[in-house]
């Protein structure tokens, strides 16, 4: 009698793992407006969070200088060169005022893989962490990939999208063991108190909660708006906490990869191990770049700023002169939040958006200007515009969507 066949499901081709990893939303729009203008279309991107400003002429110089020199065609540390472990060191204890060790530094290719390692070296199947919202897209991502469970605590314009100590505490479960902390933030260019901070901290502290600040647009704050690193308002919370940073956006230098990490030394070791099979060492010439860019002074950081605060007053203006659209003004960071829960259900050019992906894709459509829905971030009901981008072309492409949402009825 002949062997029988044995029948099997066929095995997917893709890990469910990574299947269920969604898309980054403000890539995806960033491209797709990339895409119509390379086919001729007049369209105008709100969606990358990136600088329209070139790197400082002496940090690409640095750059050029580095290429030419074969020690910088090696590999070198995984965890870093150590000039520039001790340069983020040194600039720590400038800008945060508090003092580190480069054995607390580990390098990463951007501030996405610091995100993803320091959630990776953290969480257990099962952890959970505290995600205030509006977040950054890739958190979310970051967590599940590394096991853990986000648990979203959503704060809406009447906060000023800033949580509580009292949302997070009822947000804690025995499972909690991360808090995502961002300030200044992406999406929402909201920006902590110093009291607010401390407070967040010593909370954090008492119960024995992990902390992940992200710290990158530490330069940008406007108004009266200081940034507070919850390190140096809760120095005891240091053997609990990983400081997430880069050059990308103070420095325009999105395209360098160059991110870190600072922690405790078990962590950082454990990162650095998992980085070491992963990626091994940032690419040496970009980290040359970086050790120029943090031991420069912060003049050209200062000029972006200053166009920085001229855009963010200017949107905040146009887009508040909308019916059914209220936006708080953005503290720090480069972008405006604003509510648009007030126009969904209205109709515009005969069409009636439910949803702020739905009012999206009706302004790329309609008049072609790209933003990002809320969704991307939490809740529906939102738009992200970015305002790193010229004076010119923030006007004319709010201009646009005023004319549209105008006719909203």
């Amino acid at each position: 009698m002949g062997a029988v066949s044995e029948q099997t499901t066929p095995r997917a081709r893709v890990s469910a793992r990574v299947a269920a990893i969604a898309e980054s939303a403000t890539l995806a729009v960033d491209a797709k407006a990339k895409a119509l203008k390379a086919a001729g279309r007049p369209v105008v991107g709100f969606g990358a969070g990136e600088p329209d400003f070139p790197t400082p002429a002496y940090i690409v110089d640095a750059a050029v200088a580095a290429a030419q020199d074969p020690a910088n065609h090696r590999y070198t540390p995984a965890a870093g060169l150590p000039a520039l472990r001790e340069a983020i060191a040194a600039k720590t204890l400038r800008d945060s005022g508090y003092e580190v060790s480069p054995a607390e530094v580990l390098v990463t290719n951007g501030g996405k893989q610091a995100v993803y390692q320091s959630f990776a070296a953290l969480l257990d199947p099962g952890d959970e962490v505290l995600l205030p919202a509006p977040y950054w897209t890739t958190y979310p991502e970051a967590i599940r990939l590394a096991g853990g469970v986000p648990v979203e605590v959503f704060a809406g314009v009447d906060q000023g999208y800033l949580v509580t100590v009292e949302q997070l505490e009822a947000a804690r479960t025995p499972r909690t063991k991360v808090l995502l902390f961002n300030s200044p933030s992406n999406p929402t260019g909201a920006v902590y108190s110093p009291e607010q901070t401390a407070e967040i901290g010593r909370w954090a502290l008492e119960h024995g909660v992990w902390v992940v600040t992200d710290e990158i647009y530490e330069h940008l704050t406007y108004d009266h708006a200081v940034f507070t690193p919850i390190v140096r308002v809760v120095p005891e919370l240091a053997d609990t906490c990983v400081v997430l940073n880069g050059v990308a956006k103070t420095y325009a230098m999105t395209g360098w990869r160059v991110g870190w990490m600072i922690g405790p030394r078990d962590v950082i070791a454990a990162a650095t191990n998992l980085q070491s099979h992963l990626t091994s060492n940032v690419a040496n010439v970009s980290q040359r770049a970086a050790i120029t860019a943090l031991t420069g002074d912060l003049a050209a950081v200062e000029e972006m700023r200053t166009a920085f605060d001229r855009r963010r007053r200017t949107i905040v203006e146009m887009l508040g002169a909308i019916d059914g659209v209220e936006v708080p003004a953005p503290q720090g960071a480069f972008y405006a939040y604003p509510s648009v829960e007030g126009l969904l259900g209205c109709t515009i050019r005969g069409v009636t958006p439910r949803t702020s992906a739905e009012l999206a894709s009706l302004i790329l459509d309609e008049v072609e200007v790209a933003v990002v829905p809320g969704e991307a971030f939490g809740p529906s009901g939102f738009l992200r515009l970015s305002y790193a981008l010229a004076d010119a072309d923030l006007v004319e492409g709010v201009s646009r969507i005023q004319r549209l949402l105008g006719e909203a009825e």
